[in-house]
């Protein structure tokens, strides 16, 4: 399952507090060996559940990075060509298993110039059991449209 809500609906003006949307995924070996390809990341403990639990872990696991993909790609729905990620961080606290993900967003503070707005995220990545298994947090910069 892939689906995506992004609230735009507090992008011209955001609120502290307001959420940027979620995006769920389903993840497992087919999404870990399509983002192998594409990074060159073919390591055994992303595709091979035996390799996995010899590492001391339940099976395969997701790649971090794959994990932080889906938090910018959350982001940068959420801005869309109104602004830029300036700057994104994550912890990992719990390996991607096989399973639904999602990725959430909250604003967390608004500093707003006469050009340019920047934006605070908090961001969480929650597997099925309900575990935040990637905090995180987000800067964005949303640039102000002039007036026509």
């Amino acid at each position: 399952m892939t689906d995506t809500t992004v609230s735009t609906s507090n992008l011209a003006s955001p609120v502290v507090g307001s959420s940027i949307g979620t995006w769920v995924r389903d993840t497992g070996v087919a999404n870990w060996n399509r983002f192998a390809a594409v990074n060159d990341e073919f390591m055994p403990i992303h595709m091979d559940d035996e390799a996995g639990r010899a590492a001391g872990l339940p099976g395969a696991i997701g790649m971090g990075n794959l994990v932080l993909s889906y938090l910018h790609g959350l982001v940068r729905s959420w801005t869309g060509a109104q602004g830029h990620v300036e700057r994104l961080s994550v912890r990992f606290r719990k390996p991607n298993n096989k399973g639904r993900i999602t990725a959430t967003g909250t604003v967390t503070a608004v500093v707003a110039s006469a050009a340019i707005t920047h934006v605070e995220i908090e961001l969480h990545v929650v597997d099925a059991a309900g575990d935040d298994i990637a905090p995180g947090s987000a800067t964005v910069v949303l640039y102000h449209r002039a007036e026509v």
